[in-house]
């Protein structure tokens, strides 16, 4: 966040309760969000493995991938993706 608050010209105390005034979120809940959001979006469209998807949404490992996700969405990555899944795999066409 030092970086964040360094780029806008503020303090880390300051951004933080600007961030939190004009969001309702901290910017690392903010962040964790949109991650999670974003993993939700990747598991819904593809059938890329886990650690793929935990590296494209930002996350510096599975198990802090899987913890956030199941502390927001209350399931794993796997049964989200099970249950969720937007994609048609090849061996599932038929006529194409």
């Amino acid at each position: 966040m030092g970086s964040l608050a360094e780029q806008a010209a503020l303090s880390q105390r300051t951004l933080q309760r600007q961030f939190l005034d004009a969001t309702g979120l901290s910017p690392i809940d903010w962040l964790i969000r949109e991650r999670v959001a974003y993993a939700r979006e990747l598991l819904e469209t593809t059938d890329r493995p886990l650690q793929w998807v935990a590296e494209q949404a930002g996350f510096g490992s599975q198990e802090s991938f899987r913890r956030h996700f199941r502390g927001m969405v209350g399931t794993s990555p796997t049964e989200y993706r099970t249950r969720h899944r937007n994609i048609i795999p090849a061996d599932r066409l038929v006529g194409c």
